[in-house]
């Protein structure tokens, strides 16, 4: 069984969907870029540029567009997945792909998302990366620094996200490093993502979504909040709607993902970082990433992975 990845806020890199399907685009590819310049009454090939990236509404976007462009050019060479899950934003790619909303609907509905969380933090807030710490430990550090900081995303079982303003991070980050944490980065990320800090902003998410036509997913799609197989429609719209509000248990997720069989994970672009983590936390799982070679290309490594898989 083959499962696609589709990566969240931070991945992104200046051009990335300029480099989709490698030097010669891919058709659909093209055609996908189109659709959803159309949609958005907005070039998206200039959401990718440095200053572009600077805002959160430019990221998101992008990220669902180049999710869904990579899906559908690799579903014209003959690959398609049984299962999808997204991180975060990544999470309406994986809705579009396993059939659950138009890819229209959920464009529109990313940029309100993306807007309602850059209005509500246009500055001084964002994420911390924490490896090396467990869930328990860093929930104790965040307590003993008395910082207005939560946890936001469970990546690996001691790499977590912590979410909040820049001063709440900068004491995590020094009583988790003083505790045993080997590392603490800031994320490409400026605003506290999952948590109730954006409260306000998933309830204004979740009136807009309502009015979203959501059908029965074709295939399997793992939910951000209890990182398990959503098999009704309005189980993902509350998920779509809120996960901005709550903790990402994506390590749970990839487990939820092996235990319906998959044995090939496909990361979306751009990055690597999610097939990284299933190659840690599952070490006889195929991972695959869709890097700037031709479609063609990645479809041939995909083959090759389902193939070795088998043996």
């Amino acid at each position: 069984m083959i499962a696609y990845l589709f990566p969240g806020q931070g991945a992104q890199t200046p051009g990335f969907l300029h480099r989709l399907g490698g030097d010669k685009p891919h058709p659909v590819i093209a055609h996908t870029l189109a659709e959803a310049s159309d949609a958005l009454a907005t070039n998206v090939l200039e959401l990718d540029t440095d200053d572009a990236l600077k805002s959160t509404v430019a990221v998101q976007v992008a990220l669902v567009v180049a999710g869904v462009a990579a899906a559908r050019a690799l579903a014209d060479e003959g690959i398609a997945p049984e299962a999808v899950a997204g991180l975060s934003v990544g999470a309406y790619g994986a809705a579009v792909v396993c059939g659950a909303i138009a890819f229209d609907d959920a464009l529109q509905l990313v940029r309100l998302r993306a807007t309602l969380m850059e209005d509500a933090y246009p500055r001084g807030y964002g994420m911390l990366a924490v490896l090396g710490l467990n869930e328990s430990e860093l929930a104790r550090a965040i307590v003993d620094s008395g910082a207005d900081a939560f946890i936001g995303n469970l990546n690996a079982p001691r790499q977590i996200v912590v979410s909040g303003s820049d001063a709440a991070l900068a004491k995590v980050r020094e009583l988790a490093l003083s505790r045993g944490a080997r590392k603490a980065e800031r994320l490409c990320v400026s605003v506290p993502s999952h948590c109730v800090l954006l409260e306000a902003a998933a309830e204004r998410l979740i009136d807009a979504a309502s009015a979203v036509r959501i059908e029965t997913p074709r295939i399997a799609y793992v939910g951000n909040r209890g990182a398990r197989v959503l098999r009704r429609a309005d189980a993902i719209r509350e998920d779509l709607a809120t996960n901005l509000r709550y903790p990402v248990r994506w390590h749970d997720s990839t487990i939820a993902l092996s235990e319906l069989g998959a044995h090939v994970f496909v990361e979306m672009p751009p990055g690597q970082t999610l097939t990284q983590l299933a190659a840690e936390a599952l070490p006889d799982v195929a991972s695959v990433t869709m890097d700037a070679s031709p479609v063609s290309a990645i479809a041939a490594r995909v083959r090759a992975a389902c193939r070795r898989a088998e043996d």
